[in-house]
């Protein structure tokens, strides 16, 4: 399942995961952060994925299996394993869900019970929806994906193939848009839509606006922690990372392979190269043209520059005492 090769008991039983410090007979475990290495030499777990190079200091008592790489190895046995989840083991259609006539429902999808699936949707194959679900007119759901309790998908909205939406995020909830006319703010229709490409995963209480005109996308393979808005024609590259409490304001452009750190905040019509690292808490108020930098602090500038000059900035009270002193020092000496 995993590609390892077993270093040790190769008829150990196995039921169940879990973490490293807290497992027991019948459990499987992984190293994969040197700072929990002790762990691994008193732990009672069955087995434990390490990688090919580790070696231990001490006698380990669990069975080792080596892997290439240990956290896509844990991934593909959790997901293995989250097959027996009760949440991938309902089926149907429930007699209290509504589905319009005019919706289009493919083979093997379930839909819980409240759910509400408007005319002109496209539920594709295999489509797991659960209670009190709603989905706009002429949305479109890939095959594959599963839309946690609350969610809300509005109309015109495309959602791809294994995609993961999670409780009560909302998708396609209008874009922030007004006019500011005699004193007052007139509204500014959004006629746009969202697209989330296949294997994006959104978090719990997130939420993506549709555009303004055209679409905010988010490609293939984006992770969308808990928290965070996406506002209306902002576009994310395919395996961008972006944790809780980040906000990305309107029409910024985020490249491929972005890690976004939680709380970080990015003002409107600005672009962020490929593999940029945006440290947690930074207010980004410009683009970011160097692919694979790293940035931090508010407003954020090169993250070692930001290192450098908090640690000047920690040291300000100490600095304003040494300068006072060398001021009173001057204007001693310049006394006659």
């Amino acid at each position: 399942m995993v590609g390892g090769v077993v270093d040790g008991d190769p008829d150990v039983l196995i039921n169940r995961p879990a973490k490293i410090e807290e497992g027991g007979e019948g459990a499987i475990t992984f190293l994969a952060n040197p700072m929990y290495e002790p762990y691994i030499y008193t732990t009672n777990v069955s087995a434990v994925l390490v990688s090919h190079d580790f070696v231990p200091e001490k006698p380990v008592q669990a069975t080792l299996i080596r892997v290439e790489n240990v956290y896509a190895a844990v991934a593909g046995l959790l997901k293995e394993y989250g097959k027996q989840s009760p949440v991938n083991g309902e089926n149907g259609i429930s007699s209290l869900a509504f589905i319009h006539p005019e919706a289009r429902v493919e083979e093997g999808v379930s839909i819980g019970p409240f759910s509400v699936i408007e005319k002109g949707v496209h539920l594709q194959k295999g489509v797991r929806i659960l209670s009190h679900v709603y989905i706009g007119h002429d949305a479109v759901v890939g095959e594959e994906s599963l839309i946690y309790p609350g969610v809300k998908i509005y109309h015109q909205s495309r959602i791809g193939k294994r995609c993961i939406i999670h409780a009560n995020a909302v998708i396609g909830s209008d874009g922030f848009g007004f006019a500011q006319e005699n004193g007052a703010y007139q509204k500014i229709a959004q006629v746009g839509n969202v697209i989330l490409e296949d294997d994006v995963d959104i978090g719990a209480n997130s939420v993506v606006d549709r555009a303004t005109m055209g679409s905010t996308i988010l490609r293939r393979g984006v992770k969308i922690d808990n928290l965070v808005q996406i506002a209306h024609n902002v576009e994310i590259g395919a395996h961008t990372a972006i944790a809780a409490q980040a906000g990305i304001a309107g029409s910024t452009k985020v490249g491929e392979n972005v890690q976004i750190g939680g709380q970080a905040g990015f003002i409107g019509h600005i672009q962020i190269a490929d593999g940029v690292k945006v440290q947690a808490q930074s207010g980004v108020l410009g683009s970011v043209k160097e692919k694979g930098s790293m940035i931090g602090g508010a407003p954020a500038i090169n993250y070692r520059e930001y290192l450098k000059s908090f640690a000047v900035f920690k040291k300000l009270p100490q600095l304003e005492r040494r300068l006072q002193m060398l001021e009173r020092w001057i204007q001693q000496t310049d006394e006659p």
